[in-house]
């Protein structure tokens, strides 16, 4: 029987925790938490779980946590990952996180290669697994774009797009994490490109497409900071058939709402002239994305929903000496059907369920890897196995091959 260890009962913990509670070969559950009463909230809805108070910063109270565990899940903050590795490698036991953790450098693209070489060295020294970048974006659509690249006998060209219009009749311009969203928005871009990674200007550079799932009206993507051109680009020449650009971009609601901030400066984090740090301010107007079923029941029963987006992958490249492009499009539950499956929103239940679909395969070791690696490094079999546990909760992807 295995023990696993969830630090972080927000959304994405919360989900695992509740499908792990539900499979034969999982003895225990371990959730973990600075919020004792998230804790013991969540664990009093499961049979195999039990509570502990974790502050992220505290290492000694991980590492604790951590002990004879067979899997330690991270769904903190990413500013704890590092000491979530180090208590993995500690204790000698697997390690997964929903995305890749803020590396050891302030220059991200240094600090990802890092990760790569350095704890990759380490875990493999251990015998053990981490597996970073493990939820819906990164994560399933780094699986998607593995899959796509497979019709393909070289690849040149792949673009991650991802848009969003999500609204109701409440104030709420992001449905996670408003601070993660924020840095997102305020951080420097960064795209793959000729072979080389390379640092954008966010909200810049912008593509537009036609998709069914948009009915076909003409929407805008532009830059945006994302690890997934890091990831994919320093694994290229091995997974994705030699591409030699990779793009990642993100369109919608929020971009729209966060754009403006952006553009007057409101997202700096340093102190202004007049003493204080626009970020701060800005995230302090943020209402926190809802969480609890009664919450989401209420947005739901006041109507005005508008919830649309395309989750698109292109791959451009050759197949038979003849120039196409794969056009991969993922479909997911949005919030109402995701409510009325699982009570939560379609974020939560995306993210949650490839982070369950992750950990599943490691549990049940369909993962031979050791060492770290990030998930647009599965072989076409762990593919094949994550697309069909997602086909099973709705979440699905339909692949054409277009001539160029």
């Amino acid at each position: 029987m295995k023990k696993v260890l969830i630090l972080g009962v927000g959304a994405q913990g919360s989900t695992v925790a509740q499908r792990l509670d539900e499979e034969s070969y999982v003895g225990e559950i371990i959730c973990a938490d600075h919020d004792k009463n998230a804790v013991d909230s969540l664990v009093q809805t499961l049979k195999k779980a039990k509570g502990l108070k974790i502050d992220g910063d505290k290492y000694k109270q991980i590492l604790k946590a951590v002990q004879g565990v067979d899997l330690v899940i991270n769904a903190l903050p990413i500013k704890y990952g590092v000491n979530v590795l180090e208590a993995a490698l500690e204790a000698r036991t697997n390690y997964m996180d929903f995305a890749v953790i803020e590396p050891i450098s302030e220059q991200y693209i240094i600090g990802v290669k890092y990760l790569y070489d350095y704890y990759g060295k380490r875990f493999a020294e251990v015998g053990k697994l981490a597996l970073i970048g493990a939820g819906s974006a990164p994560g399933l659509v780094c699986v998607v774009a593995r899959r796509a690249v497979r019709e393909l006998d070289s690849c040149d060209t792949i673009n991650i797009l991802l848009y969003g219009e999500m609204k109701c009749k409440r104030f709420i311009p992001f449905w996670w994490s408003p601070v993660d969203a924020l840095e997102a928005m305020a951080y420097e871009a960064y795209a793959f490109e000729d072979g080389e990674h390379i640092v954008t200007e966010p909200f810049s550079r912008p593509v537009y497409r036609r998709w069914p799932e948009m009915d076909n009206e003409e929407v805008e993507l532009v830059e945006h900071d994302h690890e997934e051109p890091i990831c994919m680009g320093y694994n290229a020449a091995e997974f994705f058939k030699g591409a030699k650009n990779i793009y990642f971009k993100y369109g919608g609601s929020e971009v729209e709402f966060a754009r403006p901030f952006y553009e007057a400066g409101l997202l700096d984090d340093e102190v202004d002239d007049y003493g204080m740090i626009p970020f701060d301010y800005i995230l302090a107007y943020m209402p926190p994305p809802p969480k609890t079923r009664e919450e989401i029941q209420e947005i739901i029963d006041e109507g005005g929903i508008v919830d649309e987006g395309a989750e698109v992958i292109e791959a451009y490249g050759m197949k038979n000496g003849k120039a196409v492009m794969v056009d991969a499009h993922i479909d997911s539950p949005g919030l109402e059907e995701a409510f009325k499956i699982a009570g939560i929103t379609g974020e939560m239940y995306v993210t949650g369920q490839c982070g369950f679909f992750f950990s599943k395969m490691i549990l049940e070791d369909s993962f031979y890897q050791q060492g770290l690696i990030s998930t647009d490094m599965l072989s076409d079999e762990q593919v094949d196995r994550f697309l069909d546990l997602a086909a099973e909760k709705d979440i699905t992807c339909t692949i054409e091959i277009k001539d160029q």
